[in-house]
Formats: C-alpha cells, structure tokens, sequence
C-alpha cells in the first residue's frame, strides 16, 4: 500500500508490501502489546538506524496500524531530531572533524551537534510521567520547537540515528528502553534516497551531493558501524522492502 505523509515539510509517498505489513509490521506491533501489558505501565522502544533507511516514515506508520488495529495497544512515534542544537550554537561553535577544526553547523547532525544531555533527562522524565512535552525539528526553522509534541501513549516509538550508539555517553541511553529496533541498509542505496531528498528540500543536484558525502555518509558509516545489538535486525533489501535479519549482526 502506498502511505502519504508530510515528514518535516517534505511530502513522502513510501510503498509498503501486504507482506511487509503482515509479516513483519503488525507481528513486532503485536510483540510490543504483549509486552505493555505484562509490564502494564509505558514501554519505550528506540528505532535506530543510520540516516535515509526511512525510519521517520516507518515509525508514522507503525503508529497509524496500532491505530486502525483494535487488538493493539496505540503507539506514539517521536524522534530525536527536536534536540538538535540551536542554530545560533552551531554556527558558534566548533569541532574536530578529521583532524581539522569545523563549524558544528557544516556537519549538523554528527552525534557532537546534538543535546546528548537534555535528550536523555527528557526520555527519563517520558518514563517517569504520563504526559510529557517533547520538543520537534522545524526543518523551516532550522531549529526545535519546544514541547510541540504531548507525550501520552502507553508505548513509545522513538526514532533516531544515535539511539544504539556504541560511544561515551550515548551508549547508556539502551538501558532506558524496553525494546530496540535496529535498521541495515546498503550504503550506496542510503546516498542515493540522501541526495533525493536534498534536492527535494530545494538544493542544487551538485550541492546536494556535497553536503551527503561531507556530512550525512560519515553519519551513516558511523551507525552502521558502530551501533549496539538490538533485539530485532531489520534489513532493507534490493527491492526497497524491510526484512527481519535472523542472525541479527550489524
């Protein structure tokens, strides 16, 4: 099935399989209301994956299924992406990107340029509260908008590249969720949906190009190479289309 949604001012058109859905989509979705209500308080599940696998796209669907599906339990999909750092901090600030000193705001979205801190105080505050503020990324804006989102399902989609992240700081984040989802793609197909959508954001073909192999590939080796194992592997294959990887390894 064709799904249509606006994911940070871009309209997406993503295709689904019946196979995808049926074989894969509702059984995790079944998995998940199993396991809220045998813990029968909030379940938090993190979707990690490196940038272009479709995560936001697939995490807005998984919500509309649990949705239209009497015999599961609503999820609330939200990202990671509200705790960018400001705009005006990163054309501030500098890092270290191959030896040499960078502005954060030429390589925004590298772990470095996000609020690691206020991210993990605002997960541990969703499992400790029944209705949270969470902030969302206004691609218009460049910048989050604090509490754009209310926080109130009893399970918790969160998406994001870092979530499995096997670094300092980051990796503790998975001993907060209850469940994790990890997605594996081929490098070139991710650059190629990359560079798409730059250029549907209204960026010149060749500057587009720029841009995804200066910043968003490091960010993809990154995820691919050095994220933690997750309880459930997903591959995209040649075909576009999700399958589970049973042996599980990134």
């Amino acid at each position: 099935m064709d799904y249509h949604v606006n994911m940070n001012g871009i309209p997406v058109i993503a295709h689904y399989s019946t196979k995808e859905i049926e074989e894969l989509f509702i059984p995790i979705l079944q998995r998940l209301t199993e396991m809220q209500k045998e813990k029968n308080k909030r379940l938090l599940v993190f979707l990690a994956a490196p940038p272009g696998a479709g995560k936001s796209t697939l995490s807005s669907f998984l919500q509309k299924i649990s949705e239209e599906r009497k015999d599961l339990t609503d999820i609330q999909a939200i990202g990671m992406d509200g705790f960018h750092r400001r705009q005006e901090y990163l054309i501030s600030h500098t890092a270290m990107r191959d030896g040499h000193e960078v502005r954060m705001v030429d390589i925004k979205g590298a772990p470095i340029t996000f609020d690691l801190m206020a991210f993990r105080q605002r997960i541990e505050s969703v499992l400790q509260n029944q209705i949270v503020g969470w902030p969302d990324y206004d691609r218009h804006l460049h910048n989050p908008v604090e509490n754009a989102i209310t926080v109130e399902k009893d399970i918790i989609l969160l998406e994001g590249n870092y979530l499995l992240l096997d670094e300092e700081g980051w990796r503790d984040l998975k001993k907060l969720a209850d469940f994790t989802i990890f997605i594996k793609a081929d490098e070139n197909m991710l650059r190629e949906r990359l560079v798409d959508r730059k250029i549907k954001s209204g960026n010149a073909p060749e500057k587009a190009g720029e841009f995804v192999d200066y910043s968003d590939m490091v960010n993809v080796r990154l995820c691919l190479e050095r994220s933690q194992k997750p309880d459930v592997m997903l591959y995209i294959d040649e075909d576009g289309e999700y399958r589970e990887k049973l042996d599980n390894k990134l």
